[in-house]
C-alpha cells in the first residue's frame, strides 16, 4: 500500500454512502503528512472538505489549501472545459471556443462529454507543467470518485472519445488520460465498502469493470466501519446464564447482537480475501458526528497499517 501514495493518481469509488470522501480525505492526510504535495479532488461542484477544515467554500475550480502541504478542488466540468478550450486554442478565447458551433458539436457528440472533460482536469492536476504556468504542481492526485457506476463511466470517457475523435488535439489527449489510467506505476485504483453483502458484491463488480475497461484490477479495498469482536463464545456461555433478572438479559441480548453483527462482517472480510484482493479494515468510530478529529484518527489508522 505505501507504493501506492508513490504513484501520480489515486482513484477511491465504491457504493454510496461507505464513506469515500472519508477515506480520500485520511489518505490525503497521510500523503501530505510523509511530505507529498498532496490534492483531494471532489466532482460535482461538492466542496465539501474545506467545510470540514474549518474554511470558507471556495469557487467551483478554486485550488484551496487545507493545511500543510494538502489542497482541495471541486471539479466543474463547464469551467474545466473553458480551460481545456483555451489551451487548445492558444490566443483564442476560451469563451468565444465555447460558443462556437465546434464546441456545441463536441459538448452534444456523445454521452460522457462532461466525464472526459473532467477526467482531462484530473489528468492536468497530475502535470508538473500547469495550463496555469503559475499553478505548482502536485505529487499525489486523491480523486473522491462517484458510485461505482458513475466512476467506470468516468474512467471510460477517455476510451469512448478516443474512438470517436480519431486524430486531433482530442483524441491526443483522450489517449494522454487513457495511459495515466492504464499504467500500474502511475495510477491506483482503491475500492471502499461497508462489510455487507450488497456493498461486496458491487466491489467484485467494479473489479469486473475494471478489468474490461482499462485491463486493471482493484489495488485495495479498504473495509470500513468494522466492528471488534469483543466477545468470545464461552463469554456469550456465561453471559447467557446469568442471573433471570430484565438487566442481565438486555446485557446477553445485546452482546450476542454486537458479537453476530462483527462475525458477520468479518465473514465479508473473509469473502473478498478469498478473491485475493488486498483488504484493509477500517474501524467504526463511535461518535455523534464524522468531523475532522475522525477523519484524522482514520488516517493515524492507515498509518499504523501502510
Amino acid at each position: 500500500m505505501s507504493s501506492l501514495l508513490e504513484r501520480e493518481l489515486l482513484f477511491v469509488t465504491g457504493k454510496g454512502g461507505v464513506g469515500k470522501t472519508t477515506l480520500a480525505t485520511a489518505l490525503g492526510l497521510l500523503a501530505a503528512e510523509r511530505g507529498l504535495r498532496t490534492i483531494v479532488v471532489e466532482l460535482g461542484d461538492q466542496g465539501r472538505l474545506p467545510a470540514l477544515f474549518g474554511l470558507p467554500a471556495p469557487q467551483a475550480g478554486v485550488e484551496t489549501l487545507l493545511g500543510e502541504r494538502l489542497w482541495s478542488i471541486s471539479i466543474d466540468p463547464d469551467q474545466a472545459l473553458l480551460e481545456w478550450l483555451q489551451q487548445l486554442g492558444g490566443r483564442v478565447s476560451g469563451r468565444m471556443l465555447a460558443s462556437s458551433g465546434t464546441f456545441q458539436y463536441f459538448a452534444a457528440a456523445a454521452p460522457g462529454a462532461k466525464e472526459l472533460v473532467s477526467m482531462v482536469k484530473i489528468w492536468e492536476l497530475t502535470q508538473g507543467e500547469r495550463w496555469q504556468r503559475r499553478a505548482g504542481g502536485y505529487d499525489l492526485v486523491v480523486v473522491d470518485a462517484p458510485s461505482t457506476g458513475h466512476a467506470l463511466g468516468l474512467l471510460q470517457s477517455p476510451q469512448t472519445f478516443g474512438a470517436i475523435a480519431r486524430v486531433g488535439p482530442i483524441a491526443g489527449q483522450s489517449q494522454r488520460v487513457r495511459e495515466l489510467l492504464q499504467d500500474p506505476g502511475r495510477s491506483g485504483f482503491l475500492a471502499v465498502a461497508l462489510a455487507t453483502d450488497m456493498a461486496v458484491t458491487e466491489t467484485l463488480e467494479l473489479q469486473d469493470g475494471l478489468r474490461r475497461g482499462l485491463g486493471r484490477t482493484l489495488d485495495t479495498v479498504l473495509l470500513n466501519g468494522l466492528l471488534p469482536s469483543r466477545f468470545t463464545a464461552a463469554e456469550l456461555e456465561r453471559m447467557a446464564r446469568l442471573d433471570g433478572s430484565e438487566i442481565g438479559r438486555s446485557a446477553a441480548t445485546a452482546a450476542r447482537a454486537a458479537h453476530d453483527r462483527a462475525r458477520f462482517q468479518h465473514n465479508q472480510l473473509a469473502r473478498l480475501r478469498r478473491r485475493r484482493f488486498e483488504v484493509l479494515g477500517v474501524p467504526f468510530l463511535f461518535g455523534a458526528e464524522l468531523d475532522l478529529t475522525a477523519v484524522q484518527r482514520i488516517a493515524a489508522h492507515l498509518r499504523r497499517r501502510l
